[in-house]
């Protein structure tokens, strides 16, 4: 009986944050329960071969692709933030990261996180939110979803050499999408010291948000291209020039 029960908790502890999705290389297409062992760096993947189930190890190296469906919660979670109601989204949010470690989604719902946390005046909870998926995959940290969020938080936490840093390996990459969230930062910065000075806020215009606006115009930039003329928006209100402000906002509505 002891020996049952020993077996049952094991098999519990093995699949622990096991989420159901394919794993795919350059040779194989494999269906199952897949769990991230960062000590190793490799997915463990359980199959059913007949009826045995059988667990199969791969390098994360190896792994061209992930398919696992959204998470539930994920897409209301989002909503919130983007309404103005973080707070509310946090809690799913959490689970979300916590859960799908290396599992596809815990990057975009990190950056959900984050803008959760900052919406609600969190910062250090931002910047702690960041650091296990970074420790994970350096990369994060300037390229791809969770990266803008980060610089956001830096940014409020005056951490400027790492900010400036992240940044030039972002404009350096090879992904557009990266280079135009560093522009769209690079506004962030002149804006959050200008002091409202109308020669800054044309700076933060010219070297940041509008030159996202007209020389990112590809579906890969979409989000970073909306963005930054929500942002141009608002450092146009601050000079006098409400006509512009509400024709960018209507623009990037539609993008």
């Amino acid at each position: 009986m002891r020996i049952a029960i020993m077996l049952t908790m094991v098999a519990a502890v093995s699949n622990l944050f096991a989420i159901n999705g394919t794993l795919i290389t350059e040779t194989e297409t494999l269906k199952g329960d897949i769990r991230w062992q960062g000590r190793n760096k490799q997915y463990i993947i359980s199959i059913m071969k007949g009826k045995t189930p059988i667990e199969m190890e791969r390098k994360l190296v190896d792994v061209t692709g992930l398919d696992i469906p959204v998470p539930a919660g994920y897409e209301r979670a989002v909503g919130q933030v983007e309404a103005g109601q973080g707070l509310a989204a946090i809690p799913v949010l959490e689970k979300i990261v916590s859960n799908y470690r290396m599992l596809q989604w815990d990057k975009p719902a990190g950056r959900y996180l984050v803008l959760a946390y900052l919406s609600a005046n969190q910062v250090q909870k931002a910047y702690d939110a960041c650091q296990p998926i970074i420790s994970e995959d350096k990369s994060a940290a300037y390229s791809g979803d969770l990266a803008s969020a980060y610089w956001q938080t830096l940014l409020k936490l005056g951490k400027f050499s790492q900010l400036e840093t992240l940044l030039k390996k972002a404009s350096s990459g090879s992904s557009r999408q990266s280079s135009a969230a560093a522009l769209v930062m690079r506004g962030d910065i002149i804006v959050s010291a200008s002091n409202d000075n109308p020669e800054k806020l044309r700076e933060a215009l010219r070297d940041g948000y509008l030159r996202v606006v007209l020389m990112y115009q590809d579906a890969e930039c979409r989000r970073e291209r909306a963005e930054a003329m929500m942002k141009a928006a608002q450092v146009f209100d601050k000079l006098g020039q409400s006509g512009r402000a509400e024709k960018l906002r209507t623009q990037a509505k539609s993008i």
